[in-house]
């Protein structure tokens, strides 16, 4: 396979920085020891280790205090235990058609429970939510406002320094989720008014799958219900779970190989350069736009310029299935993109591509190189042209 080419860098990222390899062979080979588990030299080093990516990823995100920073099994989890913790009964929450379905499906559970209320805000032409359309959503029983900072569509950038303002404004809780944002882009929890942050570990953070973050402001803690509880290695003499941070958060095991993974991924991250990494998806993602233009009978969805959205783009042509494009592209050019809704239902019904049965998206990592997008763009519309003209 050493032609291939890997476009799907927004479901997951490859390949790793070599030193996420190192580290979790060196984990399970050399250490093997739970975190906060015991006093023996293994497990002391993996403790510290694991509060060490901890601060790095703090680092990463501006936060202050790295205990407000919470190990979760996946990205996910980190968005359900924002929500399902933050919600009592009788609750409104904001949102937007842009969700994954991590967001919208737990607050569809809730709702249908009939513990909640739930607004969503809609998107202009690029993608895009109005931040006042946030601002006019809001009741005085809001709870919670949770967006997406840039669509796993569309790849559009939302206006979240904005949102959060407003949520603050009004004493409203701010779940941002950064799973497309977090390691493209610099992002500053402070400057964006965020109450909660959420990210999985396997994108853009550059670590293993079954890793995650949330992110939780100070204070924040008293208002999030945790929904697990266990040992935590901590104040084991006492039946009632921990409130401290992130033992609040982090019950049981933590998956350590993977956290050392992502440490490395993020110490990768940060010796490269975030505004680097941002200067160089914006030249690949400016020239994959104009590539991708060449081919008359694509429809490109989201904000015509790459300053405006991640390193992500999704099309459609008529009469051609996404699916069958994506096949093609895999079998006959090694070309490895995604079709389909991308777990965000309601994106494709406000972009008008649900009864399509979705786009191709082709997204991009700091591996991927300008000849890689020349190939892919022309492999895209060689196969377009050849199924249009059917």
């Amino acid at each position: 396979m050493s032609g291939r080419i890997y476009l799907d860098q927004a479901a997951t990222s490859w390949p790793k920085p070599e030193a996420v390899y190192q580290a979790i062979d060196h984990y399970h080979r050399s250490l093997g020891a739970a975190a906060g588990r015991g006093a023996y030299t293994e497990a002391v080093e993996v403790s510290r280790r694991v509060e060490t990516t901890r601060a790095a990823i703090a680092r990463l995100l501006g936060v202050e205090n790295p205990r407000h920073l919470v190990f979760t099994l996946n990205g996910t989890d980190a968005l359900n235990t924002a929500i399902h913790g933050a919600l009592r009964h009788g609750g409104h929450v904001i949102t937007t058609v842009a969700e994954h379905n991590s967001v919208l499906r737990p607050l569809r559970t809730l709702a249908e429970a009939g513990h909640i209320t739930v607004t969503r805000v809609g998107v202009d032409g690029r993608g895009v939510v109005d931040p006042d359309d946030v601002r006019r959503a809001l009741r005085d029983d809001t709870m919670l406002i949770a967006m997406t900072h840039a669509s796993n569509v569309t790849g559009a950038l939302q206006p979240a320094a904005e949102v959060g303002r407003i949520a603050r404004q009004a004493d409203v809780l701010f779940l941002l989720d950064g799973a497309q944002t977090a390691g493209e882009l610099p992002i500053d929890v402070e400057h964006l008014s965020v109450d909660l942050f959420a990210a999985p570990g396997h994108k853009g953070l550059l670590g293993p799958l079954g890793t995650g973050i949330l992110y939780v402001r100070p204070g924040v803690e008293h208002r999030i219900a945790n929904l697990r509880q266990g040992g935590t290695g901590t104040f084991s003499d006492d039946e009632e779970h921990p409130a401290t941070m992130p033992d609040k958060y982090e019950a049981g095991n933590l998956n350590v190989p993977g956290i050392l993974g992502l440490g490395a991924g993020v110490e990768w991250l940060m010796a490269h350069g975030i505004e680097r990494i941002r200067s160089e998806t914006i030249a690949l993602t400016d020239r994959l736009l104009e590539r991708l233009r060449e081919t008359p009978s694509l429809i490109l969805h989201g904000p015509q310029t790459a300053g405006e959205r991640v390193g992500l783009v999704s099309v459609t042509a008529p009469g051609v299935d996404s699916q069958e494009l994506a096949a093609i592209l895999d079998s006959a050019y090694q070309l490895q993109v995604r079709a389909g809704l991308h777990c965000a239902p309601a994106m494709h019904a406000a972009l008008g591509t649900l009864s399509l049965g979705g786009t191709v998206r082709i997204s991009l990592g700091p591996f991927n190189t300008v000849a890689q997008i020349d190939r892919a763009a022309g492999a895209i519309g060689e196969v377009v042209e050849q199924l249009v003209a059917m």
